[in-house]
Order: C-alpha cells, then structure tokens, then sequence
C-alpha cells in the first residue's frame, strides 16, 4: 500500500523559518513534522512511501532516510529547483517508475484524522478512477469547495470568492487514485496542479467522495502549527 507524499514546494507562509528548514521538517511539539506522518502511515499499514521532494530536499533525505526507523521504504523523487506543481511532481513519480497501481497522495503539512489505508481499499472496492476525502466545513475552516453528493464528488472548485450554498464541504488532504488518472490527465515535464485534474473528474462524474468526520490540521500557516502543537500538547498531557 502506498502513499506519495508531496514535499517539494517551498513554504511561504511560512518564512522565514522554510528558507533554511523544508516545510514537512518544521518542529511541531518537539519534533520534525514528518515523523508524525510517517507513523500514522505505519500504524495504518501503509508500507511504500515516495517522497516527492524539490526544495531543500537534502534535508528530508537526511532526516527520513530509507524508512526505516518507521517500519516503511521510502524512496524519493526530486524536482530539484524546478518545481513542477502537485500533479507535476505526480508525474515526474510517474515517469520514474515510482508509482504503483493505485496510491494515496498526501500533502506534507497535513495532519489527519483517518484511516488512511482504509482510504485506499474504498478506492479499490470502487469503480471509479480517484477518490477525494472530503469534509463537512460550512465555510469554518476555510472556504468550502466540494459539493457531495453521498459517495460522489459533483463539483470541485478551489477559490471561489462566494461559494454557492450546496458547496458545504472542504477537500480533507488525502486523495485516492489509480495510476492512469496521472498517465492520461497531466502531461509531461511540465508544471501542473491537481487541483484542475480533481475539477475534471468531478465534472464528469468520475471522482469518488469520501466524508470523514474529524477535522484536518495543516502546518503550513503559523496559526495552523499552533493549533496542532495545542491538540498534541493536550493529548500528551492526558
């Protein structure tokens, strides 16, 4: 079971911490953030990670090394300093051979609250080529860009100034897919987002949804890293 973990990008929100430090590597409650994820990877069964990483990438090698002290192989493809976008990296995994049948894609700033093995077998047990987590957010969190209709993604759109009111979910940060969604949907050696990619399959009604009822957190804004290190902090203290 794999997961390709998106890491490359460069963490603006962040600086000026992210000019010397990658994102995922960022000290969240006394440790760099990856080795949260890669835990909850392990604990799920989840045994094949691929990095994909660009900026400052040396350090995550450095730090992850081959997996090991997870219990999960690791391997890395890097986009040096030409990054090339979400679906990009996807596909630079892609042309590298580092991809499987089908893989979960996770955001390296994403701390989430589900099963993500079981994420992966509904795709399998499913018809359709991708599935999206999915979030009731009623605009909490930040503005709402999926409209859900049972186990069914109906529209996608990040962005929107005034979502319609139907809109009433977020993407959660973890995505299903099977392989050939990269093969035939981004093209080659060229910047490109998921975000487009996920837009499509939704239009036509080729994106499974999937509701997941506990909040995400994200360390990709200092707000966002000091309500996370509150949450872990607390559960510690238990």
């Amino acid at each position: 079971m794999q997961c390709v973990i998106l890491a490359g990008g460069l963490g603006t929100r962040m600086w000026p911490e992210t000019h010397t430090v990658p994102k995922t590597l960022l000290p969240v409650a006394g440790q760099p953030f990856a080795a949260y994820q890669l835990a909850w990877l392990a604990d799920s069964g989840i045994n094949d990670v691929v990095y994909c990483i660009g900026h400052l990438g040396g350090q995550i090698r450095a730090f992850v090394g081959d997996g090991s002290g997870w219990d999960v192989s690791v391997r890395y493809v890097d986009e040096s300093d030409q990054l090339r976008g979400t679906a990009g990296a996807l596909r630079l995994a892609l042309d590298s051979g580092a991809l499987e049948d089908d893989f979960l894609v996770l955001y390296g700033d994403s701390w989430l609250q589900v099963d993500p093995a079981a994420v992966l077998q509904v795709l399998r047990e499913g018809g359709e080529p991708a599935l999206m987590t999915v979030f009731r957010n009623d605009g909490r969190w930040d503005a709402s860009n999926v409209v859900l209709d049972g186990t069914r993604v109906l529209r996608y759109a990040k962005g929107l100034a005034n979502p319609p009111p139907e809109m009433q979910w977020i993407d959660y940060g973890l995505l299903a897919m099977r392989r050939l969604v990269i093969a035939e949907r981004v093209p080659a050696g060229q910047p490109f987002d998921l975000a487009p990619v996920c837009a499509s399959l939704a239009t036509q009604g080729l994106l499974a949804g999937l509701e997941v009822s506990s909040r995400f957190y994200e360390i990709g804004s200092v707000s966002g890293r000091n309500e996370l290190e509150a949450v872990l902090s607390a559960r510690r203290a238990r």
